[in-house]
């Protein structure tokens, strides 16, 4: 089976691209201010397509300790076991096998949970999952903003 290059149908290169993605992940910017310091350092792109690339390479896993700290951000293609899988046994090599594991009720933690053989740790409730939540509340406010000027 062959590996996809997930850049194979852009024009640019994988190194703009990730820089791109990158700095609207870890920094609280609007697309418009990505595109500017992209602009400053000679990379000529449009806000729009700093978008697209975020959609495309989008779903961001989050690791929070029991402070809300966050300890490893994963970004992958799919929300599946697979994914999921990876990034479990990710965090669990870094940092150690926990308590206790609250996520959200998305199925495909339960079932790579089951391959590694905590599920049996794993806690899903209505309001367990807000220290994980607020731990992107720098990518709330910027939504909220960005509302404003429709």
């Amino acid at each position: 089976m062959k590996n996809h290059n997930p850049f194979r149908y852009f024009k640019t290169s994988p190194e703009i691209i990730r820089l791109a993605v990158m700095i609207y992940v870890r920094f609280p910017l609007s697309l418009r201010n990505v595109e500017d310091l992209l602009h400053e350092r000679g990379i000529d792109i449009c806000h729009e397509i700093v978008r697209y690339w975020w959609n495309r390479f989008g779903p961001l896993w989050r690791a929070v300790d029991h402070e809300g700290e966050v300890l490893e951000v994963f970004v992958s293609k799919r929300r599946d076991r697979k994914a999921a899988l990876i990034f479990l046994k990710k965090i669990m090599k870094r940092h150690g096998k926990p308590q206790e594991i609250v996520t959200d009720r998305l199925r495909s933690y339960r079932a790579a949970m089951k391959i590694i053989g905590n599920e049996m740790i794993q806690e899903t409730g209505r309001w367990l999952n807000n220290r994980c939540e607020n731990s992107h509340l720098l990518f709330r406010r910027r939504e909220y903003a960005m509302l404003k000027f429709r």
